[in-house]
């Protein structure tokens, strides 16, 4: 069973209905009980990095999910602000911790001639093809002003080009996520899920 961890940022309707249409049993749940019963944990959402830590702290799910998939290794995939979580920090609105899964800072997109937010289809540059095979067109929904910048550039699975090179997705052992919305990017992301839930 997959959790969906509702924690008031969003986002956690459309990943069911992907699931769904995948015939993935999932739960969108805050249930701690519920949380350690699961096999996947997938953590969506959209919004503010500071709104969004808040939020887990006031549930106790950052501790929650900190050991669950860390010390635990359950798999786990983090969508838009789910991925920019699991930095050690963001700056939106200003410096604040993250999760700490993944070393490296939530930046603010800057210094680009195009419009932000960074809005709509963009293809992506595949690094690392773990969940990528059987992926021809590669475009994918965004949606986000800040973009996750990691220490290791050895996590980036994928990148996009939006004036600047942003981090796209990121893959660190049990652990993938994606800046991107796959459950809006219809057949390349249903592909995608598809491949992260067969992929052990």
């Amino acid at each position: 069973m997959v959790a969906i961890i509702d924690y008031g940022m969003g986002n956690v309707a459309s990943v069911q209905k992907a699931l769904n249409f995948l015939k993935i049993e999932s739960a969108i749940t805050s249930d701690p009980e519920l949380i350690e019963k699961s096999d996947v944990i997938i953590l969506p959402g959209v919004g503010s990095f500071l709104q969004g830590m808040k939020n887990l702290k006031s549930k106790g799910l950052d501790v929650l999910l900190t050991d669950q998939v860390l010390n635990k290794k359950k798999k786990f995939l983090g969508i838009c602000l789910g991925m920019q979580l699991l930095a050690e920090a963001g700056t939106e609105p200003n410096d604040n911790p993250g999760l700490g899964w993944i070393k490296g800072k939530v930046k603010k997109i800057e210094n680009i001639p195009f419009r932000i937010p960074h809005m709509g289809w963009n293809n992506i540059n595949v690094k690392i093809d773990k969940y990528y095979s059987q992926i021809n067109e590669k475009d994918f929904y965004f949606i986000h002003s800040y973009h996750f910048v990691p220490s290791n550039s050895e996590v980036i699975a994928a990148t996009t080009n939006y004036g600047i090179e942003i981090v796209a997705s990121i893959q660190q052992d049990n652990i993938f996520a994606t800046q991107f919305h796959p459950e809006k990017s219809q057949e390349a992301g249903l592909t995608l899920l598809r491949n992260f839930f067969n992929n052990a």
